[in-house]
């Protein structure tokens, strides 16, 4: 094509995505609203973009490999403009639902400070190569100067490849998700060869020589020197292989602070969507706390935790699917004795079958812990018709430059 042939566009706003969104809907990818840009239309989408006048808020990337890696989508815009972003998208998803309420100044999580990263990793001639794909691309970028990751992860590129080497096939990249842990490196492997006799020798040794913690082919544990423990509060937990985890330690803190803020003073807690203990283990220093989770394992890790922990206060785990069976009035409000607060924290889905129920107990407060805007700004109208006070709402950014979104919201029973 030739220079003709470019669109020119007036970027006017940064979808949830966070690509550029110029009239038609045309989306640009790393673009910023008032800039000029001019590229190729294919579809909805503006390839090959020139930036004809760039925004004020416009940066040079911190890192080298922005250009080609898809790891991050915002880079190019000052920290001042992504946090101000980042709270005007929850801003607008409640007011859409006819919400407003205190916006408390954005936590985010500093560069080099991811603890768990899922590398592509695939075979090559020479060796192997791994890092992240590039936008929209299947094309793997190589990042030995990434700014996302922390250094142990850094460290452990080399062994992604070696596990490439031994069990990757030539057409179809490992999925290698490595996650730092008290004991170190907790690796789980997917799309690799079957797992026979002398892969698993292969592999074993691999471990051995890496002191990796702990090694999971598929689903299938292939070698712990020890468990990768992670540290709730007091409690040290081994979650299962690829269970849910906080992005980053400063994300965890900055959420578990704000939670536990709205939890003060609360004797008896119920923890919904509790994972392997996040917040309730840390919770139980100061209250006795119910755990529900659907996935067993992840509620056997917790409780296990709990247990070698000393001077917790009870913690009691029930399994139980949150969407298809949540937990009634009576549930919350056992034998008359009621839950003093509930700590939430649903998938992207949200949880608008429990909150249904959570606003019929009036349970006094709530933790409403969210990684999607909408679906909290969905609840979050249920819960105010039902009587509740949104009172604030705290921005967590652990995804540093990506455009994803988190959050902690109270909700207190009006008199």
């Amino acid at each position: 094509m030739t220079d003709t042939a470019r669109t020119k566009a007036t970027i006017s706003r940064l979808g949830h995505q966070g690509d550029g969104v110029a009239d038609g809907p045309l989306f640009a990818p790393r673009t910023l609203p008032g800039e000029t840009v001019s590229g190729f239309a294919e579809g909805s989408r503006l390839t090959n973009i020139r930036i004809e006048t760039p925004s004020e808020h416009r940066v040079q990337p911190a890192c080298r490999h922005y250009k080609s890696c898809g790891g991050c989508q915002l880079q190019h815009a000052s920290d001042g403009f992504v946090a101000e972003w980042k709270t005007e998208v929850v801003r607008t998803a409640l007011t859409a639902q006819g919400l407003e309420t205190e916006f408390r100044p954005i936590h985010t999580s500093p560069p080099l400070s991811r603890r768990r990263a899922t590398l592509a990793v695939r075979r090559t001639k020479k060796g192997a190569m791994a890092g992240f794909h590039g936008q929209a691309s299947d094309v793997i970028t190589e990042i030995p100067d990434c700014q996302l990751l922390e250094p142990a992860l850094m460290a452990a590129i080399p062994v992604a490849e070696a596990l490439a080497m031994a069990g990757a096939s030539r057409k179809t990249p490992l999925a290698v998700t490595i996650t730092t842990s008290v004991a170190g490196l907790d690796i789980l492997v997917r799309n690799g060869k079957p797992l026979d006799g002398p892969l698993r020798i292969k592999l074993a040794q691999l471990a051995d020589q890496y002191r990796i913690a702990r090694l999971t082919w598929e689903d299938e544990p292939v070698a712990m020197e020890q468990p990768p423990v992670q540290s709730f509060g007091s409690a040290r937990v081994c979650p299962p292989p690829g269970a849910f985890l906080q992005a980053t330690l400063d994300g965890e803190a900055a959420l578990l602070a704000a939670v536990q803020e709205v939890t003060i003073g609360a004797k008896r807690i119920i923890d919904l969507f509790a994972g392997c203990g996040t917040f309730a283990l840390p919770l139980a220093q100061t209250a006795e706390v119910h755990a529900v989770e659907g996935e067993r394992s992840m509620l056997e890790a917790l409780d296990a935790g709990w247990r070698r922990a000393a001077g917790l206060k009870k913690v009691t785990t029930e399994v139980r699917d949150l969407f298809r069976n949540p937990l009634l009035p009576e549930d919350l409000n056992p034998f008359g004795a009621a839950f003093d607060a509930a700590v939430i924290d649903p998938p992207r889905a949200g949880a608008e079958a429990q909150t249904a129920q959570l606003a019929i107990a009036r349970t006094p407060v709530i933790a409403y812990v969210s990684c999607n805007p909408v679906s909290f700004a969905r609840d979050a109208k249920a819960l105010v018709a039902a009587g509740y006070s949104l009172d604030w709402v705290q921005v967590v950014d652990q995804f540093r430059w990506s455009a994803h979104t988190e959050l902690v919201a109270r909700f207190t029973v009006k008199d």
